[in-house]
């Protein structure tokens, strides 16, 4: 009898364990490719933003500012990984994406999609005052070990439209309310071109909790994420997030420095969160 409780113990604590594998996510605005960069440009980093991501063994990447062509680059670098995403200004491939590559290995796709920031959102569209048309894409994704589901919404919010970016906020909560159904863990990244004070960070913040301010870790390296490739000067601005549901626990957060020869990757940081799921 006593060996059949120690049995069932050591396989109750066997699954336990498979259910606490952490999930290692980067978002990174990896900077549009024009040749209008110089020495700054795709053709001369792309190779160092695939080592990142592969460095730090990334399960899932969510990229911003990605155009077709660093699409095809980043597929070709990570032949074990999907992305879900489409270009915005054609729903296909024009344009940037704001896509989430996943492991494939280690993560079923179950749904997943992309609406745009408006109020006509599933048509390709201008939102309200932004300049640009910007997207949410999405995809819900279960672990391929332990069952659990997990969605991750990725974005770049609108830099110039003020009302834009109030009324993207609402949207993006609004359609994690209805894709999630009030289950499974969510995770919200991207590059949303606001301060932390700002009041679609608040209103975001009124339902899902800034990875920033609730990691167990101290945040390490970098705070700001933004600094257009100014080397020698210390990034401004904390312009780009992830956001967890209340299932989601943040183990570590970094702001990477990583760079070469006296130059960043891009014209932002990458956010690193290490991510554990939590029974409610």
């Amino acid at each position: 009898m006593m060996r059949t409780i120690l049995t069932v113990l050591v396989w109750m604590w066997a699954l336990g364990a498979v259910a606490q594998e952490p999930v290692e996510l980067i978002t990174y605005n990896i900077r549009m490719n024009t040749s209008g960069d110089g020495e700054h440009a795709w053709p001369y980093r792309k190779d160092d933003v695939a080592a990142l991501f592969r460095f730090h063994r990334a399960d899932i990447f969510c990229v911003q500012e990605a155009l077709p062509e660093q699409m095809d680059d980043l597929q070709a670098a990570f032949p074990d990984f999907t992305y879900e995403g489409v270009g915005r200004d054609d729903g296909k491939r024009l344009g940037e994406f704001s896509a989430v590559f996943y492991n494939h290995k280690r993560f079923k796709k179950l749904d997943g999609g992309t609406f745009w920031l408006s109020d006509t959102p599933e048509a390709c569209s201008f939102g309200w005052d932004a300049a640009c048309r910007r997207v949410c894409s999405w995809v819900e994704l279960e672990d391929l070990e332990t069952g659990e589901i997990l969605h991750v919404f990725n974005t770049h919010f609108d830099h110039r439209g003020e009302e834009a970016r109030r009324e993207s906020a609402q949207l993006i909560l609004d359609r994690i309310e209805e894709i999630s159904e009030g289950s499974g863990a969510v995770v919200l990244c991207g590059d949303f071109n606001l301060a932390p004070d700002s009041e679609p960070i608040s209103l975001i913040q009124s339902k899902l909790h800034d990875a920033f301010l609730v990691t167990e870790q101290a945040p390490y390296s970098s705070v700001a994420t933004y600094h257009g490739f100014t080397y020698d000067d210390p990034p401004r601005d904390r312009i780009d997030y992830v956001f967890v549901s209340d299932d989601v626990k943040v183990l570590r957060y970094g702001g990477l420095t990583d760079s070469r020869d006296r130059s960043f990757f891009s014209d932002h940081l990458p956010v690193l969160v290490t991510l554990q799921f939590v029974n409610k």
